[in-house]
């Protein structure tokens, strides 16, 4: 059986895994700004597999309001422009056969509002995965505590040690967030 130190370890790791996770994603939410990274979760067909526009084709900002795809198969220019009309990026590429343009319309309030509301659905299932990830802990904590492999000073210490790790964890969540809710007020 593991160790508390292991458990612990274990679930920092996790967590940090879930911060991780929730970076990734939030970075795939347009603020108006263009980034490269817009197009990290649309996927292409290609030979049938998903693979990442990122790598199929060169993926550039010349401006701040336009993102430029320039695939290194030609082939592929019809499947890439499909995955990003399929995504929920909301946007239209324009394709001049060599290379596809996606320009980025200035976010009206409202739309700012609804990407605030995914922005915090996102963070919630952030808060989810890290809440689960302390119970788990908990639990082989108390698997621990039955088989006496433990005392219950030690049970209550890791469980107090639990709760701070995750109380950071929900604080980064917090700042992450409420920086992200910033950038995407901003105009």
């Amino acid at each position: 059986m593991a160790t508390i130190e292991e458990l612990k370890a274990d679930s920092e790791r996790k967590m940090t895994s879930a911060l991780k996770a929730l970076h990734t994603e939030l970075a795939a939410i347009r603020t108006g700004r263009a980034t490269p990274s817009l197009l990290d979760q649309v996927k292409v067909d290609y030979y049938g597999t998903a693979t990442p526009v990122n790598q199929l084709a060169n993926v550039s900002v010349p401006e701040p309001r336009m993102i430029v795809i320039q695939p290194w198969d030609k082939s592929l220019m019809k499947e890439i422009e499909k995955a990003i009309m399929t995504s929920d990026l909301g946007l239209n590429p324009n394709n001049d056969g060599t290379v596809i343009r996606l320009s980025l319309p200035i976010l009206t309030e409202e739309r700012r509002k609804e990407l605030v509301k995914v922005v915090h659905k996102k963070g919630e299932s952030a808060r989810v995965a890290v809440r689960n990830i302390r119970r788990e802990y908990n639990d082989a904590v108390k698997k621990l505590l039955k088989g006496k492999e433990i005392t219950e000073d030690d049970s209550k210490d890791a469980m107090d040690a639990s709760q701070k790790l995750t109380d950071q964890y929900m604080k980064q969540i917090d700042d992450i967030l409420a920086k992200k809710e910033k950038e995407v007020m901003s105009i």
